[in-house]
Parts: C-alpha cells; sequence; structure tokens
C-alpha cells in the first residue's frame, strides 16, 4: 500500500512504530506511522533571529523575566521537566546529535502542538551552554509560585536558602530535595535566577520536580510563625549539632551562603542554631553537603 502525506507548511518525518511511542493514526491494516514535525531546512545562521533569541535568553536573567521563558538543554531534563507539567513552547533539534529514535521519543513525547526548528550542528554548538550536548534545546514557560501557592502535609520538611548565588550550589541542593522529596524549597533573597539555564543543567531538571518559591526573608520568617515551622539555622558558631534535633515535626533546615553564612537577621529569628562536628582543620563544608547531611539526617528521623 502506498502512503502520501501531505504537510502544509511543515515538512514531517515519518517513522515505524516503537513501543514508547503514542500511536498517531493508522490506515486501514497497515502499521501505525509516528510524525515528527522536523522543518526540511535546518537554520544554518547564528544571525537567524531565533538563535540570537535563544542567546539573549541563555545570558540575560532580565530577558527571561521579559519573555517569562528559560531554556531547557538535554533530553533527560526536558523529560523530567515535561513529566512535571512543565509548558514546553519551543524546541530546537541538531539532526546531528540526536538521532533519528531519539527524534521520534520527543515526537512521542511532545507531539505536534509546539514549534520545532531544526539546527546546523556549528549553530547549535553556538546556543549549547554544555559540552557533549544532545542536540537538544527548548524553550519553556518556568513555574511561577508564591508561599501562599504551596501545598504541604501536616508536619512538612522544607529547605530554606538565603542568597544563594551559584547556580552550581542550587542545583546541587535541588538535586537533595528530590532524593529526600522535601516538601517545598523556598529561596530567600536569591542572587541567582531559579530558572537560569545552568541551575536547570546542575539540578537535571530537578527544579522542575520540587516546589521551589523566592520569596523577601521578612516575609519567609513571618509565614513559619503562621504555620508553626520551627527553623533550623545551619552556623559553624552553633554549640548544638544537628543530630540532637528533632526533626520529626514542621521543620525548615535553613542554610547562608558560603561565603558569608547565614544574616544576623536569619541567626536571631531562628528556633535552633545547629552545626555539623568537624574533626579537621576547616570548620565548614560545601553548602551543598552540609544540606544534604541535615536533610537525611531529618529523613532517617522521619522513618
Amino acid at each position: 500500500m502506498a502512503l502520501v502525506v501531505v504537510c502544509l507548511a511543515l515538512s514531517c518525518r515519518i517513522f515505524a512504530p516503537e513501543s514508547n511511542c503514542a500511536k498517531l493514526g493508522q490506515l486501514g491494516a497497515a502499521p501505525p506511522f509516528y510524525v515528527t514535525p522536523m522543518p526540511a531546512d535546518p537554520i544554518t545562521s547564528p544571525q537567524n533571529p531565533r538563535i540570537k533569541n535563544l542567546l539573549k535568553l541563555q545570558q540575560k536573567p532580565a530577558e527571561r523575566r521579559a519573555q517569562d521563558l528559560t531554556i531547557i538543554e538535554g533530553y533527560r531534563e526536558l523529560t523530567i521537566a515535561h513529566q512535571a507539567g512543565v509548558q514546553i513552547t519551543a524546541l530546537f533539534v541538531c539532526p546531528e546529535l540526536a538521532d533519528e529514535a531519539r527524534q521520534r521519543e520527543l515526537g512521542a513525547m511532545l507531539g505536534t502542538q509546539l514549534d520545532w526548528f531544526s539546527v546546523s550542528r556549528p549553530v547549535f554548538e553556538k546556543v549549547a551552554y554544555r559540552e557533549g550536548s544532545d542536540g537538544i534545546l527548548a524553550l519553556a514557560k518556568p513555574p511561577r509560585r508564591r508561599l501562599t501557592d504551596l501545598k504541604l502535609p501536616a508536619s512538612p520538611l522544607l529547605l530554606i536558602l538565603e542568597a544563594v548565588e551559584k547556580p552550581g550550589n542550587l542545583g546541587a541542593v535541588l538535586r537533595t530535595a528530590d532524593a529526600a522529596r522535601v516538601d517545598a524549597v523556598i529561596v530567600c533573597d536569591p542572587r541567582t535566577d531559579l530558572y537560569n539555564p545552568n541551575v536547570i543543567r546542575a539540578s537535571i531538571g530537578c527544579v522542575f520536580t520540587n516546589q521551589v518559591v523566592a520569596a523577601a526573608t521578612d516575609e519567609v520568617l513571618a509565614w513559619l510563625r503562621q504555620h508553626g515551622i520551627r527553623s533550623y539555622a545551619s552556623t559553624p558558631a552553633a554549640t548544638a549539632l544537628y543530630t540532637d534535633m528533632d526533626f520529626r515535626g514542621a521543620s525548615a533546615i535553613v542554610m547562608g551562603t558560603e561565603a558569608t553564612g547565614l544574616s544576623d537577621q536569619w541567626l536571631a529569628a531562628a528556633d535552633e542554631r545547629i552545626k555539623i562536628p568537624m574533626a579537621g582543620y576547616i570548620d565548614s563544608l560545601n553548602v551543598s553537603t552540609c544540606t544534604a547531611i541535615m536533610t537525611f539526617e531529618a529523613v532517617r528521623q522521619r522513618g
């Protein structure tokens, strides 16, 4: 049987079925076919307006806020974002880096209700922000939450970060939060965009699997008191050890920056000041490491 497919204003690639692909249709008794709406002609110029816009979004937080968009690079991160309900608005694929099997998976996952663009390898490598890219980059609308939007159980476990400035540290903490199934991550007075592409990369997409909120310190302190959540401030100057605390109730573990630690406001307002015992010459660990140690102690206590 001959199969003819006519696509208006958009060229399509047609693939045979695979187990993880959604069925798009059948003609009589013929096997189903799957359509990936990949334009036949790739973008080959770095001066293309879409490519120039990608670079703006990658480099400028103000541009991301103005357009209410962020960039997700990588199939794994994109899959996690999609499963978390993030709205994907456009997809850029380099066929030389993303093979046809991966393109079929993308077609099954995302369907045709968004813009797809084919990009030549030299141009894609200009907009990719990590080495060894798999040739997949997407535009997405980041979730926007307030403290009042958080959905919490009766005795939540929260992580609070004050003035975090390094995307790598924030990303690592978000991976810990996902692994421990923390109920929410609150970032007070952030110095980096929560949906910076490098945060997405460092978190392997876990910025989308957690309830993440940015808020001012005064607002967060009032919210904690309102909800009866005890705060545990991590500081090398503390005398109490984190293992001596009871994290089984509603708890928030509060971490400061590596350079200066927590502000005086947090240290004065916290219900407890806690530390990790240090047996060597240094008095502190990387903030993401400290967060992981304390978080999993709380998880252990909660059973």
